[in-house]
């Protein structure tokens, strides 16, 4: 294309199918200005047209005067739930954004927690935001239950290694996440606190509440699958927790959802502060 003239328009298309055909992707910087404008054949002034469309589009972010921006992360359309995985990170990055940040969580391990919170620490530790406190209240299933999944297809014995192996990963998983969160009062001297309690069932959905004013919801579903575990294969019947579908209620969004907010809170404080147990990670 070197030395074809383009208008603004133009421009703005074919970077615009890169980006869809995936040349350019979510995180990518742009080539400066002058490569650009050296690559079209045109004015910088058609480039920043161009840009500038990109950018009322969505498709640019970090666009400044100081350096080339980069291309946008997909917009995640909060009416149409996702995989946990997916629409759990960017969900605390926005609640991390507070000045005050509280996250409820009943689930059965904290993989899925642990994991999206990658998004909003890298965020902090790049300065972009800087919450005053944090407080994270976990409630996981006690060790002593007997807990109706994950559970072994051939039935439980004496010795039943579907639950230790759930008992390590449930541990292992919530001692990163509390050294994670925690490591920010000696990094960025925040107000840090985390502490976790014990079910006395086993939770038959996942429920994220941040700040007080969105609830966000995921049903466990029960497969049957295999996993090698300590020089064994394992037969259970288990659930893939991340990959469960999360389904956002917000407390602005209307009536419905702010009733629903409103009672998955007080449903969580309830168990919090009634039958729940001290638990240790060990």
């Amino acid at each position: 294309m070197n030395g074809s003239r383009r208008s603004p328009q133009e421009i703005a298309d074919i970077l615009r199918e890169r980006i869809r055909t995936g040349d350019l992707k979510a995180g990518d910087r742009l080539p400066t200005q002058a490569e650009l404008a050296d690559e079209f054949g045109v004015e910088r002034g058609a480039v920043r047209q161009a840009l500038r469309a990109l950018q009322e589009d969505g498709l640019l972010s970090n666009v400044s005067k100081g350096s080339p921006p980069r291309i946008a992360e997909p917009p995640v359309t909060r009416g149409e739930p996702q995989p946990t995985m997916v629409g759990l990170a960017p969900r605390l990055a926005e609640a991390f954004s507070a000045p005050h940040v509280r996250i409820d969580a009943a689930c059965l391990t904290a993989e899925s927690l642990m994991l999206a919170l990658g998004e909003p620490l890298r965020r902090i530790h790049a300065g972009e935001i800087r919450p005053k406190s944090i407080d994270a209240r976990i409630l996981l299933p006690s060790r002593e239950i007997t807990l109706a999944f994950p559970v072994p297809v051939d039935g439980r014995g004496d010795d039943d290694p579907v639950h230790q192996r759930w008992l390590s990963q449930r541990n292992a998983q919530g001692q990163v996440l509390k050294h994670n969160l925690l490591a920010l009062r000696s990094t960025h001297g925040l107000d840090v606190r985390v502490t976790f309690r014990a079910l006395p069932f086993t939770p038959p959905v996942k429920l994220y509440l941040l700040n007080g004013t969105e609830a966000l919801i995921a049903y466990y579903m029960i497969t049957k699958r295999e996993e090698e575990w300590d020089s064994e294969t394992l037969e259970m019947y288990d659930t893939l927790g991340t990959e469960s579908l999360l389904f956002s209620f917000e407390q602005r969004t209307g009536q419905r959802d702010a009733a629903f907010v409103d009672q998955s809170q007080k449903w969580f404080n309830a168990l919090w502060e009634t039958i729940t147990t001290d638990l240790t990670l060990s």
